[in-house]
């Protein structure tokens, strides 16, 4: 049986007054967590106070060889 290289995304357990700093995209920058739900997260910019909310993003965790791709 073949092993297929996968890239595996974890959700991250946000926790509300957590800082973060997203490195690249159009969200890059410092933000300030506070709040989420099961699909979306707000944030909000320590500098400007602007604040928004987007769908909760998926996080490069590992890469991984699995023995079965997609799994069923």
């Amino acid at each position: 049986m073949a092993e297929h290289e996968v890239i595996v995304f974890k959700e991250y357990p946000f926790k509300v007054g957590q800082k973060i700093h997203i490195v690249d995209g159009f969200r890059r920058g410092d933000w300030l967590v506070t709040g989420f739900s099961e699909r979306k997260i707000q944030l909000r910019c320590p500098v400007s106070g602007v604040e928004i909310e987007c769908d909760k993003p998926f996080f490069f965790a590992e890469k991984r060889r699995l023995p079965e791709w997609p799994v069923r």
